[in-house]
């Protein structure tokens, strides 16, 4: 029997029992369905993240107060900490190699109010470099200057949501706004940015460095991080161990602070991702299993009511690998045609993710597509081996006596 006869003669016995041949495959469906869908919304969420880190600037450089690491000491208590100061900025930015731009960051809550509109906020102290550093800018006015930000003048760059909600229809423009009982004028609207890591960047003030630190440290000099902006990717980590030297050296000798690049986090994330989506697709890959099961149980109810069917295609000269591989070739067709069907169950659960969530980029992947596909097609073979032993081992007298 030729590899065609066994695939027509396979297709015929399906449609024969086409709802017993569906239920069959139900569990191939679900469980190819369930790999492209769990692999590919891993995937999209590492996108997600991917793009969240994009959206605060390319190849960010941090630097944070304190030493993060794991050591077997005990604590000593009472040890201080040095702090991350406005000073450290400018040397950072005078002295480190590799660098276009440095900015500190000092982030406070506050409260906003023009005339009789009042809303609670978040304001970030910052210098005039920051429109470099976070590649951003105004869609109206301007970000205040250098000469601003190291007199400290009152003076504030707002979110388009702080625009909207303060001042509504009405030019905000060179209008004085109440920060937390100060009066700062108005210089500029930032383009608008949206969401990024849980902030809403649309609903902040921003304020020179020396104004937010007398808001909230009682002009204490005291920042709550630096970003630094490399002038190539290249240039990442040379800028950064020139960084990390200058401080220790301000420091006197001691590393009590912790740089992070984006590079290092991203590629955190995405080993975090690629666990979770090789844990979800092993997940997924028991429904394959199972549906395995219900294909071997079913193709051995399939061999025990054609008995005599087998009995007959003996009796007029079918060798044993003949029945054997009708059978087999059975087996795998019912997992083919499942997978098939859980692939477009698949592109129509991301289709569906991506319209309800359109930040999500929910897409097929093509690996996990093509992993599910010839794992379903393996778990028809595997599990249509021993039902094809089965029917390839009938006496064919038995068979034809058999009712």
């Amino acid at each position: 029997m030729s590899l065609f006869e066994c695939f027509r003669t396979a297709l015929g016995a399906l449609a024969q029992n086409k709802t017993r041949s569906l239920l069959t495959m139900l569990g191939v469906i679900i469980g190819v369905m369930a790999v492209v869908l769990l692999v590919s919304l891993g995937t999209a969420a590492q996108k997600y993240i991917e793009n969240e880190f994009e959206a605060m600037g390319s190849y960010l450089i941090v630097v944070m107060p304190g030493k993060q690491e794991t050591t077997g000491e005990m604590p000593v208590m009472g040890r201080s900490i040095h702090k991350l100061t406005l000073r450290d900025a400018k040397i950072i930015e005078r002295q480190a190699i590799g660098i276009q731009g440095v900015i500190p960051l000092d982030l406070g809550l506050g409260k906003a109010k023009y005339g009789d509109r009042t809303r609670d906020l978040s304001i970030i102290g910052t210098e005039a470099a920051f429109p470099l550093v976070r590649k951003t800018g105004t869609i109206q006015g301007r970000f205040f200057n250098e000469n601003e930000a190291a007199n400290g003048s009152r003076v504030c760059a707002i979110g388009v949501k702080v625009k909207k909600e303060l001042f509504g229809d009405k030019p905000a423009l060179y209008e004085r706004i109440s920060l937390n009982h100060t009066r700062y004028l108005v210089i500029g609207i930032m383009e608008p940015r949206g969401m990024t890591l849980g902030m809403d960047l649309d609903d902040i003030v921003f304020v020179p460095t020396r104004c937010s630190q007398e808001m909230f440290h009682g002009g204490e000099d005291e920042v709550m991080q630096i970003l630094a902006l490399p002038r190539s990717h290249e240039e990442i980590d040379a800028a950064t161990d020139s960084i990390g030297r200058i401080l220790k050296s301000s420091h006197n000798d001691t590393e009590d602070f912790t740089i992070l690049d984006e590079d290092a986090m991203l590629g955190s994330f995405r080993r975090i991702f690629a666990a979770l989506r090789f844990m979800l697709a092993g997940l997924a890959g028991i429904s394959l299993l199972v549906g395995g099961i219900g294909i071997m149980n079913i193709m051995l109810v399939s061999v025990r009511e054609r008995t005599r069917e087998v009995g007959v295609r003996k009796a007029v000269g079918a060798r044993r690998t003949d029945i054997g591989m009708q059978f087999l070739v059975e087996s795998i067709m019912l997992s083919v045609v499942g997978g098939t069907l859980g692939i477009g169950g698949g592109w129509v659960g991301t289709t569906v993710i991506r319209l309800l969530y359109p930040t999500l980029p929910a897409y097929l992947s093509t690996w996990a597509v093509l992993l599910a596909f010839i794992f379903s097609i393996a778990v028809g073979a595997f599990f249509g081996v021993y039902p094809a032993f089965k029917a390839s081992g009938v006496d064919p007298v038995e068979a034809l006596r058999y009712e």
